[in-house]
This record gives C-alpha cells, structure tokens and sequence, in this order.
C-alpha cells in the first residue's frame, strides 16, 4: 500500500468523523477542514508544523479582528481599503519570525475569520480542531502505511522462506 493510499483512507474515515464532531459541537465545519488543510502545507512537519499553523492561524484571527474593528471606526471607506493593506503587510512581515514564517496559515486564519462574519469565538475551536484532526490524518497515514509494509515485508520472507 502506497503513503498516498494510506492516508487518503484515514483522511477519509477522519474526514466523515470531523464532519460528525464539528455538526454535534455546532463548530464550523468548513473553518475545521481550512485548520486540516493549513496543517497539511504547513512547511514543517509533525507537531512542529501543527504547531506552525495554529500560530500563523491565530495570528490570522487576530489581523482579522483587526481589519474588522478597525473598519467600523473609519467613516471613508476608502481608510477601511488603506487599513486592509497595512494590516496585509504587517500579515506578511511577521514572517520575520520564525514561529510566525508560513504567510498562508496567517491568511487563512484571516480568512476563516471574514466568512465566518468575525465571528472569532467559534472560528478558533473551529480552525484549532481542524487542526489536530488534520495532524491526525497524516499521522495516522503514515501508521497505516508503515504497518501495510511491514505486513507486506513479513509475508515476503515467509514466501521466500517456503522457496528455498
């Protein structure tokens, strides 16, 4: 079985289950699979690159927020545009940090916060939980995987074994 197959099935049984999780918890669905997805690019892998993405996720929230706010409070529209920008920059100059590097974490998370209509309270669990399952998709994968092989590994030495 390929590292593809094997996590392709655990992303599926996974994918059903976060679906169940997210409707019984009244969390958002979609903002989970964008914490998956988010995790799976994550440049780095394991709990580093989970823990990669909740930070850029977060710090997307926040920027968000940000925009948000600050756009409530500016009576030309075109400052909302201005604030946008900024705020996009600053989004995008935090990668300075290491912790902070994966510029589309930070995006997404910002962009999870604008469709869920700033609505940051049930974007967090959402993305965070999305998160963890994604982790666990890949890692589970893999298990799989490793496991397939080893059993394919065993099987050839008792064929080879009955050969000679």
């Amino acid at each position: 079985m390929s590292t593809l197959l094997a996590i392709a099935i655990t992303t599926g049984i996974l994918s059903g289950i976060w679906g169940w999780v997210a409707v019984s918890f009244g969390l958002l669905s979609w903002t989970g699979f964008l914490g998956c997805t988010s995790y799976f690019a994550a440049p780095k892998d394991g709990v580093r690159g989970l823990l990669e993405s909740y930070a850029t996720n977060l710090t997307g929230v926040f920027w968000a927020m940000v925009i948000i706010s600050g756009s409530q409070y500016m009576s030309i529209e075109i400052m909302g545009y201005v604030l946008t920008g900024i705020v996009s920059f600053l989004m995008c100059i935090q990668a300075k940090k290491q912790w902070l590097s994966y510029i589309p974490g930070t995006f997404i998370g910002c962009c999870a916060t604008f469709a869920a209509n700033g609505e940051w309270q049930i974007v967090i669990p959402s993305l965070l939980l999305g998160g963890a399952f994604g982790f666990s998709m890949k890692a589970s994968g893999l298990w799989l995987h490793k496991r397939a092989s080893a059993e394919k590994s065993l099987q050839q030495s008792v064929i080879n074994e009955q050969a000679q």
